[in-house]
């Protein structure tokens, strides 16, 4: 797998998990504060598109993981 692909499934995963354990409706819900971490995951997602900066992409850089560039 390649560095973009890992970050979007990491991203997504995230995603999903703060949304089942942070909304009241679902089976698994644990606390409303989850749902920081989706507010987190997507302002690092949008900020990431405009800047091309994303610190998980440079960290799998530096353990050797390839890019798709």
């Amino acid at each position: 797998m390649t560095t973009e692909r890992i970050i979007r499934s990491l991203a997504g995963f995230l995603l999903l998990l703060s949304l089942a354990l942070g909304v009241e409706a679902s089976p698994v819900y644990h606390s409303v504060h989850w749902l920081w971490l989706t507010a987190f995951v997507s302002l690092n997602l949008l900020q990431s598109g405009f800047t091309n900066f994303c610190p998980p992409e440079k960290l799998l850089k530096r353990f050797g993981v390839k890019s798709c560039n």
